[in-house]
């Protein structure tokens, strides 16, 4: 069954008659993440298709509100016609996880997704300053304000999001908006080793020029040769300065060619939706995420036990692993390696059955698992919202 109420009231009332009943359901946006987490078998999935909209655009304020059903393309299509944008570059997962369907502003919420810009500007949640949802017992709550300066209270926006639809129903989604750059300028670096190319990555965040992207594409990964990316972005004449500074200060690791115009946007819109690693389909993908001048050594660890084709974003911090599904699709290795190394690992992309087999999220500390069962119980005390989703029996 399908449920896709079209206002908040609706909503609430259909998680009311849900929790009297004691019926499980599936929190679902456009449909595209679906196949993120542990499989669950629920009798109806809640879905927030229906709840489109943009209720508040304040260009001056610069905030922006929308129902958590409205497509991401309409709200960034809003937003570029003042000249605006969010500032985290949401993430389109569709070629990567062989999905169809709309993503909705809602669904990078639930997963505080976030693209290459994050590592200069913050994440998905740094940039919502409040939320409307439904808890589980079909209440209509809200956090944080639609305006920076009403924005009071405890900071629940932080909390929900990346909660992957576990906590509660959201309804509507504030954002602080960024101008819109007036161009933007890639340094491209080729041929490097991923350790080599990891170090620049570093190096050239501790600049003062501002790079608002810095990933390596290993060879083979998207091209035949390696390639170390760095992104600047504003208005021409300080994009040249920058550039022209952040090349001498970066000579050590080799001479820099400019990218610039849609080759430049192209590039780092693949990075962004991890497309060098979408094919071969039946390949298991994995995200981790690190300290920054880990990322190239948490790799060569792995490597030593699974061969693996990987993706850096975030200037090492985060790392796209492409395997095979064979046995535990490396999840042993690939988990020991990333918590001996300060981070964690998810399996973002991998069949059924092998979700099954493992935990798709990084298992948690045992007092951070009692953490999360308690607020839990709080949100949804009758369990009604993606059960089983995180981990077994969650």
């Amino acid at each position: 069954m399908r449920l896709e109420p079209t206002s908040e009231d609706e909503a609430a009332s259909l998680v009311r008659t849900l929790a009297r009943d004691r019926s499980p359901v599936r929190l679902e946006g456009g449909g595209t993440r679906r196949a993120i987490g542990r499989p669950i078998r629920t009798a109806a999935t809640l879905s927030s298709r229906k709840l489109g909209g943009i209720t508040l655009y304040a260009p001056a304020e610069m905030v922006i509100a929308a129902r958590t059903g409205t497509p991401v393309a309409e709200l960034e299509a809003a937003l570029a016609s003042k000249g605006q944008m969010l500032p985290f570059e949401p993430p389109d997962h569709r070629r990567l996880l062989g999905s169809e369907g709309e993503p909705t502003i809602g669904g990078i919420v639930a997963g505080n997704l976030s693209g290459p810009r994050r590592l200069a500007v913050g994440a998905c949640r740094d940039a919502a300053i409040g939320l409307r949802f439904v808890d589980g017992r079909g209440e209509v709550q809200h956090s944080g304000g639609r305006v920076m300066k009403n924005v009071t209270g405890l900071d629940l926006v932080k909390l929900l999001c990346g909660s992957w639809g576990t906590l509660a129903f959201l309804t509507e989604v504030t954002f602080k908006v960024l101008p819109r750059p007036e161009s933007e300028l890639t340094l491209l670096f080729e041929d490097l080793p991923d350790d080599r190319a990891n170090a620049l990555l570093c190096a050239a965040m501790a600049t003062p020029f501002g790079p608002s992207g810095a990933a390596h594409l290993p060879a083979g990964v998207g091209a035949a040769r390696a390639r170390t990316v760095l992104r600047l972005e504003g208005f021409s004449e300080s994009i040249r300065y920058r550039a022209d500074r952040l090349a001498a200060a970066l000579a050590a690791y080799g001479r820099a060619d400019r990218v610039e115009g849609e080759e430049s946007r192209a590039l780092w819109r693949a990075i962004r939706d991890v497309e060098p690693l979408a094919e071969p389909r039946e390949r298991a993908v994995w995200r981790l995420s690190l300290p920054p001048k880990r990322g190239a050594e948490a790799v060569a660890a792995i490597r030593t036990e699974r061969d693996c084709t990987v993706l850096y974003d975030w200037s090492g911090g985060l790392v796209w692993l492409a395997t095979e599904e064979g046995d535990d699709a490396g999840c042993a290795v690939i988990r020991a390696v990333a918590r001996k190394l300060g981070g964690h690992a998810t399996l973002l992309r991998g069949s059924p059955e092998l979700r099954l087999r493992i935990p798709p999220f990084h298992p948690p500390a045992e007092r951070v698992r009692a953490l999360e069962t308690g607020l839990r119980r709080t949100f949804d005390p009758v369990g009604l919202f993606n059960p089983g989703l995180l981990e077994a029996g969650s």
